[in-house]
């Protein structure tokens, strides 16, 4: 693997590893600083702040780690294989979590946008963290054969457009339409899509 591709796998394992740091200490019902995390990530403390501008910023995106389902919770061994009864269990999954933490989201959002805007992210490492993409992956997971393999690429991309924050601030925000039929827009892409991709 070259330097170019490492560097910024680095990084981004680096910034996980704070997050999980802090959600370990935090199921201890302690509320750590920074130089907690850092510590229990096993990274200095310059390092945890060239991540995160603040610790309530990281405490921010632990918390929503927490709350952020797991793929082996959404998709125990029994689980339907089929991608479209997966992907409408995810979506639901993520339109409940989003509805129980809407403020937290927006902050976290927030405060990524401002990291762009000072020029605090050097492209290197994502300004938050990529929850969405594993999720969408273990729900196509079973039917990878399904697809060319290009095609599941596009499709995991595409779905990663209209399932998440930004999604919830579009249809709030912008579109002012109502839960039920934002659910039923989602859905009704989420089928669209996996039939383009069939095809």
């Amino acid at each position: 693997m070259s330097d170019g591709k490492t560097r910024p796998n680095q990084r981004r394992r680096t910034r996980k590893d704070l997050l999980e740091a802090a959600a370990r200490l935090m199921k201890l019902g302690l509320t750590p600083n920074l130089e907690d995390i850092a510590q229990e990530a096993l990274v200095s403390r310059a390092t945890a702040y060239r991540y995160f501008p603040s610790v309530e910023a990281l405490l921010l995106e632990a918390a929503l780690d927490l709350e952020t389902p797991s793929p082996e919770a959404l998709f125990p061994p029994h689980a339907s294989e089929d991608p479209l009864a997966r992907l409408e269990r995810l979506d639901a999954a993520m339109d409940e979590m989003m509805a129980a933490n809407e403020a937290s989201l927006r902050m976290m959002l927030a405060n990524s946008m401002q990291r762009i805007v000072r020029g605090e992210v050097d492209g290197e490492a994502p300004p938050r963290q990529n929850r969405r993409g594993p999720l969408i992956e273990a729900a196509l997971e079973p039917a990878r054969d399904q697809f060319a393999p290009a095609d599941l690429d596009r499709l995991g991309k595409a779905l990663a457009l209209i399932i998440g924050t930004e999604a919830m601030v579009v249809v709030k925000d912008v579109l002012q339409i109502d839960e039920a039929e934002a659910r039923d827009v989602r859905l009704w892409a989420i089928r669209a899509l996996v039939e383009a991709a069939r095809k």
